[in-house]
């Protein structure tokens, strides 16, 4: 979700390999000596989302976190390893990799007593991919069905308001058709676009949005936007995710420092937004209640590549010349303290190499070169407009690093002026200008993953028209290799194909890996078994509160 689910950052089967990364955890959770507190209330860190709570219109962080707690899906991921699982399915089968039949585990309930069926499926799916309904989260998730081009044509009108390739069996039983081999898929459905509805939500969509009705383990006891989220534990859930808490109340913030303040203090419990300048002194502030580990997170800069300026052949070059203006080794252990690692290409490191990481593919492109960098620069005609922008959000934690790569693309270019950050007040506005296509410069961008494959890095980001391809980057050489990677029989050579596709982004460069982020969070005295999951999510439903 789609960030880093997502931009979103931020906001994905395949074994992760932690261990591949340089980064490393700096510290463990600990343990309560004393018990803890069952009915005990966890105050967490948050910001508003930009969307309604539907599963197939959030593809944020803010969201995304939310989505998590109140829903459970066909399949889930491991908290620790990230390995899919199932959940809610008691099985997902096939005999050719393109048809497949789902079988539900019975007596699952949505938190107003409604049974999940297969058809809380298939109908919020349908829903999700039909056109007129203006969902954010449908490529690529339900373009590979057989039937998604009806309801959703690149252009014109739907032709049909459901996919042909989903067929309820009965209430706890339904198939698949895909349009071509996919031998990954199953492992794609623990991703929040993939959860049910319930028949209230086609009943009163409005009543819905306004305290949405999930079958996870919390509920909503209440939602004041701008303010916060009270959630409590779900009587009627039956998954393997119960909570060890009395709930968790999400305080949204609009000042990474006000909340580590507030952390500090004891006014809040789980800190996961921490600002740059709290990571410096958070280790020792916080008496070692700080994990710092590896995460499927990417920061990159995006272009507007539907701006004429940065359209055009040259601009390619600019784009390359900007990448090596960057010193990236610097800002991640001076700005962030090496809760960073430098990116080498458009995946992540838990992934592992096996999974599609390269140290290497990106190359010259992602080294530091001020010097060939001016060179590419000036070769490409410059920078378009005459002045590189870095837009970001202003309600989180990016002037510093927005600064200090404008600043190393200013020394490059021997000029103060050649670079500057450009704020947006607020994450929901600045995403609002992405989407809108408003931006006439760069803008941070990233990836946090929604299910860890490769697919996950690339797909959703640079297929054309993919629901997360912010740069708007079209390439029919990059989509015939992702279908053909997806097409694949066994994992190694999807793998493969991806890689072969992720090759093109060196020179096309729609977007600028920066680092690889870390999973950050600090926690108060009050709360014990604090931990992150692979998303660098909390994993809300362990921990406890002490007595």
């Amino acid at each position: 979700m789609r960030g880093a689910t997502r931009v979103t950052f931020a906001a994905g089967a395949i074994a992760i390999a932690l261990a591949a990364t340089a980064c490393s955890s700096s510290s463990k959770s600990t343990n309560s000596s004393s018990g803890s507190n069952a009915s005990g209330v966890v105050t967490a860190w948050w910001g508003d989302p930009q969307n309604p709570l539907i599963p197939t219109d959030t593809n944020e962080v803010n969201g995304g976190a939310v989505l998590n707690m109140i829903f459970a899906g066909l399949q889930s991921y491991d908290p620790k390893t990230g390995k899919a699982q199932l959940a809610n399915a008691s099985s997902i089968t096939t005999t050719d990799q393109q048809h497949f039949t789902i079988k539900l585990k019975p007596g699952w309930k949505f938190s107003d007593g409604t049974a999940v069926t297969a058809n809380s499926y298939v109908d919020a799916w349908n829903y999700g991919a039909y056109l007129p309904n203006a969902q954010n989260n449908t490529d690529p998730f339900f373009t590979s069905i057989q039937g998604y081009t009806d309801v959703h044509p690149a252009s014109g009108s739907a032709k049909a308001k459901t996919m042909s390739g989903l067929k309820v069996v009965d209430d706890n039983t339904f198939t698949v058709a895909l349009t071509q081999k996919f031998s990954l898929w199953p492992d794609t459905l623990g991703y929040s676009a993939f959860y049910p509805l319930p028949k209230a939500f086609f009943s009163n969509q409005a009543a819905w949005e306004a305290k949405p009705i999930g079958n996870g383990p919390y509920v909503i006891n209440s939602w004041n936007k701008g303010s916060g989220m009270q959630l409590r534990p779900s009587s009627t859930y039956t998954g393997d995710f119960k909570p060890k808490n009395g709930g968790i109340n999400l305080k949204v913030y609009t000042d990474a420092n006000a909340a580590y303040a507030d952390l500090q203090a004891g006014n809040l419990d789980i800190d996961n937004g921490l600002s740059t300048s709290a990571l410096k002194t958070a280790q020792s502030d916080l008496s070692g209640r700080f994990i710092n580990q590896p995460a499927g997170i990417l920061q990159t800069i995006s272009f507007p590549l539907y701006n004429a300026g940065w359209s055009t052949a040259n601009a390619k070059l600019v784009r390359q010349g900007i990448s090596m203006a960057i010193d990236r080794a610097t800002i991640t252990k001076v700005i962030f303290n090496s809760t960073r690692t430098p990116a080498t290409d458009w995946t992540s490191p838990v992934l592992g190499e096996a999974g599609g990481f390269s140290s290497t593919l990106c190359g010259d492109v992602c080294t530091y070169n001020p010097t060939k960098a001016k060179q590419l620069i000036q070769q490409g005609g410059g920078i378009p407009g005459g002045q590189l922008t870095i837009s970001y959000n202003a309600d989180s934690s990016h002037k510093e690093w927005v600064d200090a790569v404008c600043n190393s693309i200013n020394n490059a270019l021997g000029n103060t002026s050649a670079c500057v950050g450009k704020p947006v007040g607020t994450f929901a506005s600045f995403r609002n200008q992405i989407q809108n296509k408003q931006e006439t410069s760069a803008f941070r961008s990233g990836w946090q993953m929604d299910y860890p494959l490769i697919q996950d890095f690339l797909q959703p980001l640079y297929f054309t028209n993919a629901a997360s391809n912010d740069s708007h980057y079209s390439s029919p050489q990059f989509d015939s290799l992702v279908n053909q990677a997806n097409a694949a029989s066994d994992k190694a050579t999807a793998v493969s194909d991806f890689k072969s596709a992720e090759k093109l982004l060196v020179t096309d460069l729609p977007a600028i890996p920066l680092w690889y982020q870390n999973g950050l969070v600090g926690w108060s005295s009050k709360v014990s078994n604090v931990a992150l999951d692979p998303f660098s999510v909390p994993v809300y439903t362990d921990i406890t509160v002490n007595k």
